[in-house]
């Protein structure tokens, strides 16, 4: 979303609709929309990642799949489960498509979200609205691929998410 993949824009772009396609048909386009919103108006109402009416943590996970996931999407997901049937048994898609695809946003969600933006909100984080991990590299790394140093994210958003440990303070 931030053109960091490769320097090609076609090639960024076109990885990202892939990624964004065999995660779970998630739209690239939509979710560009919204990551740009997130940036532009952190934690406030107008970001589609956040939660002006609750700060517990499922109702705001609820809101936020909510906010990113479509009717379009479930079914193709829902077809696209019983088409692999043909070759990989039920526990088999469970195991290594729904239930990591659960995981995988509720760690993304939790680390990159909740932590980084939950209230309350001190002056030390205008004008993000955001909060930073403590350094330690590899508690950053293993809990969301270095998203923990929210703050640098959003004060240098065109740094690959593998080198804002670089430019933690």
């Amino acid at each position: 979303m931030h053109g960091v993949v490769a320097k090609n824009r076609g090639l960024n772009n076109f990885i990202g609709h892939l990624a964004t396609t065999l995660f779970a048909f998630l739209s690239f386009k939509v979710l560009s929309k919204k990551h740009y919103l997130h940036h532009r108006f952190p934690a406030t109402e107008q970001d589609p990642d956040f939660s002006p009416r609750s700060n517990n943590f499922f109702i705001w996970w609820f809101i936020f799949l909510k906010n990113y996931t479509t009717w379009w999407q479930i079914l193709l997901m829902a077809v696209t489960f019983n088409v692999l049937l043909m070759w990989f048994s039920e526990s088999q898609l469970l195991s290594f498509w729904v239930v990591p695809a659960i995981l995988a946003t509720l760690q993304l969600f939790f680390f990159g979200t909740y932590l980084p933006h939950r209230r309350p909100f001190s002056t030390k984080m205008n004008p993000h609205n955001s909060r930073t991990q403590k350094r330690n590299h590899l508690w950053a790394m293993l809990s969301c691929y270095f998203f923990g140093y929210h703050w640098e994210h959003h004060e240098s958003p065109t740094t690959p998410w593998w080198r804002l440990y670089q430019i933690k303070k």
